[in-house]
């Protein structure tokens, strides 16, 4: 009988020192633990050695080629991505050891069910749960890919659904959730400008209107109470805030001079702002449209 099949974690980091203590507890189990670093300052790196990782140091390449590279790092040809905010429930070993088993190569990738705890609950409806994501892969067959900061893996080859839930602390309130809100909204509109996308009012009027209405009734966002109106409007916002800031991107320039001075009188000329700001790894919005 063949060996079973090693594992390998994979985690992109930048400064989760708070969070990845708990998330490599719940995988210290693999065969192997990779870490790629983008330069943390608190101590995120130390943390992850001090639990046996290997780490790697690499300047953020975007959201889809840092995970790839991670993979890539990676000892063994089954691999397990997790985000630093992410827990695998205590069953999760057997679940997936049980599955790599008992298929033995016929399937290339794994789903797994992820739950995010927000305001103090878990939210159980607005398409924030179940929400599958494919973390389990070979990686032979398999690739991370997307728009960042979107990202996903797709696989050459049949998948299945594993029972095994991830546990997710993206927000730590509403704050935290609205910064990241605008740092992907950013990283969002200027990958929409690159592909050619166009902003319009319409998009800006209907698009949010719908998500809304997609989150909050459809997927009876309503059942989570005020929470699950919470979700469904900054989902809402999201949408409404990218195609704003695509707009702009695409309209609206910084005046070379300060509006309603004159720098020859002032004898100081105006501040140049650019455009664009580079965007931060993907995390749960409820949002994409």
């Amino acid at each position: 009988m063949d060996d079973p099949p090693l594992i390998s974690v994979c985690i992109i980091t930048y400064n989760e020192a708070a969070m990845l203590p708990d998330c490599l507890f719940s995988v210290a189990w693999a065969d192997e633990i990779v870490v790629v670093d983008s330069g943390s300052d608190d101590g995120t790196a130390a943390i992850a050695e001090s639990f046996g990782c290997r780490v790697t140091m690499q300047e953020f390449l975007g959201h889809v080629k840092q995970k790839d590279l991670a993979v890539s790092l990676a000892k063994n040809r089954w691999v397990f991505c997790i985000d630093a905010d992410e827990r695998l429930e205590a069953d999760g070993e057997r679940i997936i050891r049980e599955a790599l088993e008992r298929d033995r190569g016929k399937v290339a990738g794994y789903f797994f069910p992820r739950r995010t705890f927000y305001l103090g609950r878990w939210i159980d409806h607005g398409g924030w749960w179940p929400e599958y994501r494919l973390r389990l892969f070979d990686r032979d067959k398999g690739r991370w890919e997307g728009v960042d900061p979107h990202d996903h893996v797709s696989v050459d080859g049949e998948t299945r659904k594993l029972p095994a839930v991830m546990h997710h602390f993206n927000y730590r309130d509403i704050a935290h959730h609205m910064e990241k809100v605008n740092t992907y909204t950013t990283t969002m509109a200027k990958r929409k400008r690159e592909a050619g996308s166009r902003a319009s009012l319409f998009r800006m009027l209907f698009n949010p209107a719908g998500r809304f209405m997609r989150m909050y009734l459809l997927k009876r966002g309503f059942r989570d109470g005020i929470r699950g109106f919470i979700v469904a409007a900054i989902g809402a916002f999201y949408v409404f805030l990218k195609y704003a800031k695509l707009w702009e991107l695409q309209n609206v320039r910084a005046p070379a001079t300060t509006p309603g001075r004159d720098p020859e009188k002032s004898g100081q000329a105006g501040t140049r702002e650019g455009g664009d700001r580079e965007g931060a790894p993907e995390e749960k919005t409820g949002t994409e449209s």
